[in-house]
């Protein structure tokens, strides 16, 4: 799949995939950045990625990110197929649940893309639905 991209700062490298089984590509962070205890601080990628049709762009933490006390501030990013436009640099919420500050230099990878198959509902309305029933949310035990 080709994916049209720009980096914002060609010395900045293009995202890669690191080993032949990985299914994400990481994201750096193109600025240093300093985040106090209970923050959220917006970390800005270097990239403005046109996803490509019938496919959505998620950002999901790197496994390494909670080492360092932080979290994505959404858990989960999506990028939609219109977010492209020269003004739509992929940013990443970072929230420290830390107590201390942590310091990212810039160049650090911070999250990781994948591309996921979408498909878009087109909705039935009825005014019932099945008699099967899960006993409701949470039905299933912690």
């Amino acid at each position: 799949m080709e994916v049209k991209i720009k980096r914002i700062d060609k010395t900045f490298p293009l995202p890669s995939y690191h080993t032949s089984g990985s299914v994400a590509f990481d994201i750096y962070t193109r600025e240093d950045i300093s985040i106090e205890p209970k923050e959220i601080k917006m970390a800005p990628s270097n990239l403005i990625i046109e996803t490509p049709p019938n496919y959505m762009l998620l950002i999901a933490a790197r496994s390494s990110l909670q080492k360092r006390k932080l979290m994505l501030a959404n858990n989960v990013g999506v990028v939609d197929q219109d977010y492209c436009g020269e003004n739509d640099e992929v940013h990443t919420p970072l929230y420290n649940f830390g107590d201390e500050t942590v310091e990212i230099k810039s160049g650090e990878r911070i999250a990781q893309g994948i591309f996921v198959p979408i498909e878009k509902a087109s909705w039935q309305e009825v005014e019932k639905m099945s008699e099967n029933n899960r006993g409701g949310f949470g039905s299933t035990g912690i």
